[in-house]
């Protein structure tokens, strides 16, 4: 059986609260909303806190507010089974709410949060195993070791986002409001991700996620397909989201972010140029999933062979701006 390590555990009643206890406790705290992630990896040891700041005492981070006319505003806190729950998000960015409907099971989106699916932690098949698992092998770039098994002669960590909310927020252009000792900042969402395994949030330890603050729908379609083993559970082994914004028939603005392939999400600007400027056609479909193709390349880290992840990213794709082109 594996048993959580000792740990002090603070429940912060404010925003404020919270990141005094983080600031005051610096690199041996850590945030904690649902713990979906949190307390599994601290069992396996690839979390070693010795502060844990539980934030579900925090009322303003679980308040969704406004609609899609104004915009709306999503409070970190506010769990996967809200967001999948509201009304107003389902009419007016889908995608968002798509991607809570496939996130893992009832039970689990009844306890995580947006913010924590947000920060989810990088996945490798190589790091997500039992602490004995990983000494055995010597352990991996990303926690105790020197080498990445899976690209030994480099320097860098591969692990994959997993997130599926990261790729929606990022296609919805949304904004992420971050608090921390020094004061609050406005960031876009794709600016909150990195390239890299290891660190792979642009975001101090210090800092949490209060906000996800959405634009006006203004004429939007979304949608979000995600690719994983089974139909409950699994974390994405490829999640496309895909936005697009119509005048007359005409494709004004298009967003195609691709998750589950890299240690970022992948905004792909040239599939997304093919759609602009012009009605979307079967043509335009197959020129644009063609792109995506080109772009991503995933590595040999998670489940499923990363060729045939490759080559469904395009059909995924297709899918998608067909399933939006069918809408009214």
């Amino acid at each position: 059986m594996l048993r959580l390590p000792r740990f002090r555990y603070y429940s912060a009643r404010t925003i404020e609260e919270a990141v005094r206890i983080l600031s005051d406790y610096g690199p041996e705290a850590m945030p904690v909303a649902g713990g979906t992630d949190v307390y599994p990896k601290m069992k396996r040891r690839q979390f070693e806190p010795k502060v844990l700041v539980g934030l579900r005492q925090v009322r303003d981070l679980a308040e969704i507010k406004g609609d899609g006319s104004r915009g709306m505003s999503i409070g970190a806190g506010a769990t996967l089974a809200m967001i999948v729950q509201n009304k107003n998000l389902a009419a007016s960015y889908p995608a968002l709410v798509r991607a809570g409907q496939v996130i893992a099971h009832p039970q689990i989106r009844n306890m995580g949060t947006l913010g924590g699916n947000l920060c989810l932690d990088t996945r490798c098949t190589y790091y997500d195993q039992t602490l004995f698992w990983r000494e055995a092998l010597g352990f991996c770039l990303k926690k105790d070791g020197s080498v990445c098994p899976v690209a030994p002669g480099g320097d860098r960590c591969w692990a994959v986002s997993s997130t599926d909310g990261a790729p929606a927020v990022i296609a919805l252009d949304a904004q992420i409001r971050l608090v921390g000792p020094q004061g609050e900042r406005v960031i876009s969402a794709g600016e909150l991700y990195r390239d890299d395994g290891r660190q792979f949030l642009a975001k101090r330890p210090d800092e949490i996620i209060v906000e996800v603050l959405l634009p006006p729908a203004d004429g939007w379609k979304s949608t979000y397909l995600k690719l994983r083993r089974r139909g409950a559970f699994d974390f994405p082994v490829l999640g496309v989201a895909v936005a697009i914004q119509e005048d007359g028939g005409v494709c004004r603005q298009a967003r195609i972010v691709v998750g589950g392939v890299g240690s970022a999400p992948i905004r792909c600007r040239p599939a997304e140029a093919v759609l602009v400027g012009d009605r979307i056609d079967a043509d335009r479909i197959e020129e644009a999933a063609h792109r995506v193709y080109q772009i991503i390349k995933p590595l040999d880290n998670t489940d499923f062979v990363h060729l045939y992840r490759k080559k469904m990213a395009p059909v995924f794709t297709r899918r998608a701006l067909q399933e939006l082109m069918a809408t009214t």
